[in-house]
């Protein structure tokens, strides 16, 4: 008779120590009384675990002050101020934003490093985070150092690889990132790299707007436009976000990418900029002006963004027929586009979805600016929380 393939003590262990991890990361401070209701185990269980937790640096408890019932109050387990951290990073055309960030989310430090006039070369993008990985490491408290590096790029990524396939708005193909990485850092310090608007999505999936939501799209509009995409719970990851680079108009402008009337050259901040009459690199100082402006009531302003809101609405239709998502996240610009223009929007939803009695919950991203770069920590912080003791 063939044994069973029952679990092992240890492996139930770690099992449960990683879901009690990943609650907190998620949810912040939980009571032991809710942990022990969520994972279904006993109370003396659960001390177990969170005092190993607590004996790793991972979790703190304290003891809620206050309350009017009788009896002893549940402990209160928490993220660690002082646990570990991960360094996340997120690449842009104009700009590189980086972070220290810990368990649960918190921004320890973080910089912001502009590119200039040109976007970044890999060399020189490899050179910003180096110098960022050094000044965080000294900006964080005490003597701790990271666990891990996590990298957000505009452009499709081969994850194992650690190779950025194709980056148009950088000017960047076939690049092995991640091994110019480990050249500079070391061989044996843990590098992640995804695309930006995948990790935008994990991170809103794992903690934000997309929270509970099995089937959603994070749409994500800078230089250039990407889609991250959940589809049954499960991220889609490759070239199925590429949407900026669908041709909608084949006699439209030249983008970047080489073809002609891709839809980033509608909606994409170039665009935007272009529509309201400014000149200058599509920074994102620019494109919070021209925003600024449409909400004072600057009349070419608003209209630039209303025209952006037609072309997003029927990107948006197009993306509801194919993928039926329940949410759909604006990011980038297109949350402020959404703020100013959400008639417009939906107008245009309606009328290019197939179902227009069905649409898609339209929403910004619960992180802001910080989706990609919050992304990158998640993916960095994903070998820890799938295994605490690993």
């Amino acid at each position: 008779m063939v044994p069973s393939p029952a679990a092992r003590p240890d492996a139930v262990r770690r099992h449960n120590l990683a879901f009690i991890l990943g609650q907190i990361h998620r949810d912040g401070a939980l009571t032991r009384a809710e942990l022990t209701r969520r994972l279904g185990v006993s109370r003396s269980t659960i001390a177990a675990l969170v005092t190993e937790l607590i004996a790793l640096d991972f979790v703190v408890e304290s003891v809620p002050n206050g309350g009017s019932r009788a009896g002893r109050p549940s402990y209160v387990v928490g993220p660690h101020p002082d646990g570990p951290y991960v360094i996340a990073v997120d690449v842009n055309v104009t700009h590189v934003a980086t972070a220290a960030v810990g368990i649960g989310g918190s921004l320890l430090a973080r910089r912001t490093m502009s590119c200039g006039t040109q976007a970044p070369t890999p060399v020189e993008t490899v050179d910003m985070i180096v110098a960022a990985l050094r000044e965080l490491r000294g900006a964080v408290a005490g003597s701790r150092m990271p666990i891990g590096l996590g990298v957000s790029v505009p452009g499709t990524v081969d994850i194992r690889a650690q190779v950025v396939g194709i980056a148009p708005n950088l000017g960047w193909r076939d690049v092995p990132l991640g091994a110019l990485l480990h050249e500079r850092i070391g061989v044996q310090f843990p590098i992640a790299i995804g695309n930006d608007a995948d990790l935008s999505m994990l991170a809103e999936h794992c903690r934000g707007n997309a929270r509970g939501i099995d089937d959603a799209v994070y749409l994500i509009g800078r230089t250039g436009v990407g889609a991250g995409i959940v589809l049954g719970g499960v991220p889609i990851r490759g070239r199925a976000g590429e949407v900026g680079h669908n041709v909608v108009d084949k006699d439209g402008p030249l983008c970047h990418c080489g073809k002609h009337g891709c839809l980033e050259t509608f909606i994409g901040d170039a665009a935007l900029l272009a529509l309201a009459g400014r000149d200058g690199e599509p920074t994102t100082g620019r494109v919070a002006e021209v925003l600024a402006d449409a909400r004072a009531g600057d009349r070419r302003a608003l209209a630039a963004v209303r025209t952006v809101a037609g072309y997003l609405g029927q990107a948006i239709g197009a993306l509801v027929n194919t993928l039926n998502p329940q949410r759909v996240i604006l990011g980038g610009s297109l949350s402020g586009v959404l703020e100013l223009a959400r008639p417009e929007l939906k107008c245009a939803l309606d009328r290019y979805a197939f179902d227009p009695g069905r649409p898609a919950q339209l929403r910004p991203p619960y992180f802001g600016v910080d989706s990609a770069l919050l992304g990158a920590s998640e993916l960095a912080l994903m070998n820890l929380l799938a295994d605490p003791l690993g």
